[in-house]
């Protein structure tokens, strides 16, 4: 097949490394340097441009990979001319793009998630932050690249969260605020593929979101990631299965949504049972990076049945017992991230065994690698457990190297120590 990749992150180039070692001619728009090995640039991510892209090129599939695009509809007008597309419609997509409607199908489907006030206004706001009185979490609405949770220990954090997000930080994706209990757990992301009747889940994984190590500082959009989970058993797994995915698509369905693509829940593990923290649209990043390098078959097959409501009689592959990804962020991320400085030792990197070294804040800069971005890169390392996988991810990340580099060094801590 020929597949396209919409998105130039990390995500995007696990999808065409992934993608391309099945033997798929794989394109990307706009991709990033280090998918160049394993995709032919085409053109940028506008949405006409990919339409046009497709078409010139007779693509089998095109997988888009971020959010934004399937919010904006891309996946509707791809289909609206006949190209066969991975992932939701706009009314899907919205199940992340608007924090207050994933709440309202998850109230009508019955779905456990944590006390939450929708505030449209900076007054509603605050009174729900005093109203909780303790520890809460602060969100924008709308999409904001993974930056627009904050979570607050203290009354004075949570108050100055939402005045951020109605002074403008998240532009109108902040003109709505969620306010939540702090639920406290172990967190779990359980990724499933949904061809519109049927559902096949990937391998859990579990993501470390603040920037500093024993899970320490500010939100981000993901330090690291590690799957299998040793705490998520396959009981609990159809547990969630059946307490939260089938509800949550059943509560699309009513809403005369058919939901195509992959269906991310973020859940934390309280001593009542799985909750659900949010849900995204898309593979997670880091956790597709983590996922996919452990999926054995054909990973564009799996899209394309996905993509043409054909999942019945496909199961998932595991290719390796485990794996565990690091993410190298810039100098002052998440606030505001340095770009351009030099990057050196990507391909001393990507000679150790088992390790394999995703790009997504890169550039080219008169032929040398620069950051152009908050997480600049991501080293999985694969292994027959967990501390292998382990091993071979810092082994790696530790030949490569930039000014101002940040790198947690406790991925995978709760599983290992």
């Amino acid at each position: 097949m020929k597949i396209l990749v919409v998105g130039s992150g990390g995500r995007e180039h696990a999808l065409a490394w992934g993608c391309a070692r099945s033997g798929h001619e794989v394109l990307s728009a706009p991709g990033n340097p280090g998918m160049s090995a394993v995709a032919r640039h085409v053109g940028s991510a506008d949405m006409e441009e990919v339409q046009e892209a497709a078409q010139r090129e007779s693509v089998d599939l095109v997988v888009v990979g971020p959010e934004a695009p399937l919010a904006d509809g891309m996946v509707n007008r791809l289909q609206r001319v006949g190209v066969r597309a991975f992932g939701p419609v706009a009314a899907g997509a919205k199940i992340e793009s608007s924090k207050s409607y994933a709440k309202q199908i998850m109230a009508s489907a019955g779905v456990a998630t944590a006390r939450t006030v929708v505030a449209k206004s900076l007054d509603a706001g605050l009174q729900a932050v005093r109203a909780i009185a303790g520890p809460c979490v602060v969100k924008a609405d709308g999409l904001a690249a993974g930056k627009g949770v904050v979570v607050a220990e203290e009354q004075r954090q949570a108050e100055e969260a939402v005045r951020a997000c109605f002074a403008g930080r998240y532009g109108e994706s902040g003109a709505v605020v969620l306010v939540e209990e702090f639920l406290e757990g172990e967190e779990l992301s359980l990724l499933v593929l949904c061809d519109g009747k049927r559902i096949l889940p990937l391998p859990v994984a579990q993501d470390h979101k603040p920037i500093g190590e024993g899970d320490t500082g500010a939100n981000t959009g993901g330090m690291g990631a590690y799957s299998p989970v040793p705490s998520a058993n396959d009981q609990l797994v159809e547990e969630v299965l059946d307490s939260v995915i089938e509800p949550v698509l059943w509560g699309l369905q009513r809403d005369g949504v058919v939901y195509q693509g992959v269906l991310y829940a973020g859940l934390m593990l309280t001593g009542t049972g799985p909750k659900v923290l949010e849900f995204n649209c898309r593979f997670g990043d880091p956790e597709c990076q983590a996922v996919l390098p452990r999926l054995g078959g054909d990973l564009g097959e799996l899209l394309m049945r996905t993509a043409e409501g054909i999942l019945s009689d496909v199961a998932v592959e595991t290719r390796v017992e485990a794996a565990l990804t690091v993410v190298a962020a810039a100098q002052d991320y998440p606030e505001a991230p340095r770009k351009g400085d030099v990057i050196e030792g990507v391909a001393a990197a990507e000679k150790v065994p088992g390790a394999v070294v995703f790009q997504a804040g890169t550039a080219l800069d008169s032929g040398r690698l620069v950051t152009a971005g908050g997480r600049v890169l991501a080293v999985t390392g694969t292994g027959s457990s967990l501390q292998a996988a382990r091993d071979t991810a810092y082994q790696a990340m530790e030949k490569i190297s930039w000014q101002g580099q940040q790198v947690r060094y406790d991925i995978g801590y709760r599983a290992l120590g």
